[in-house]
């Protein structure tokens, strides 16, 4: 079996459980979708898999969520640069609050200032940048608690071992 198989599969089930439930479990804070069901996702792909296919799923998700009408174009920039973060740092400490931070940082507040540009250019919408940092940061706190909750509920009997196996333990 091809080293490429695992990643690949598990980043399709990731990207498929994010569409469903960013459109299952969405609200609106102004102009922003908040979607905790992306953050949490993105922290688990981080985690299990590494910051490139953490983007990836990160990216697909977005990608179809806004071909389906239930996301925006902020979702790229808010998803993206959090899903990274959190494999990126994961990946340097093993440590699982670190991914987190990671989610919450890149998604929470860079994510946030990144959207702020994008979507003057792509919607048109004018106002400060400050409106987009509650609703991205809460959106991402409240998926990375869930995320965190279920990655370590997880940890020791899932997990960890398989990880280890990955990394050649």
């Amino acid at each position: 079996m091809s080293k490429k198989v695992y990643p690949m599969t598990l980043t399709a089930m990731l990207v498929a459980l994010a569409v469903i439930g960013g459109s299952v479990f969405s609200f609106s804070i102004g102009v922003a979708k908040v979607a905790p069901m992306q953050h949490l996702i993105d922290v688990v792909s981080g985690v299990l898999l590494g910051p490139w296919w953490a983007l990836a799923q990160a990216f697909l998700t977005s990608v179809i969520r806004n071909i389906m009408g239930t996301g925006t174009v902020l979702a790229f920039p808010g998803s993206m640069i959090g899903a990274f973060l959190s494999g990126w740092l994961f990946q340097r400490t093993g440590k699982l609050l670190a991914g987190v931070c990671g989610e919450l940082l890149g998604s929470g507040v860079i994510g946030a200032f990144v959207a702020y540009p994008v979507a003057a250019w792509l919607m048109g919408t004018t106002g400060a940048v400050w409106l987009f940092l509650p609703s991205f940061f809460m959106s991402a706190l409240v998926g990375v608690i869930l995320g965190y909750a279920i990655l370590k509920s997880m940890w020791s009997t899932v997990i960890a071992p398989r990880l280890g196996k990955l990394q050649g333990k």
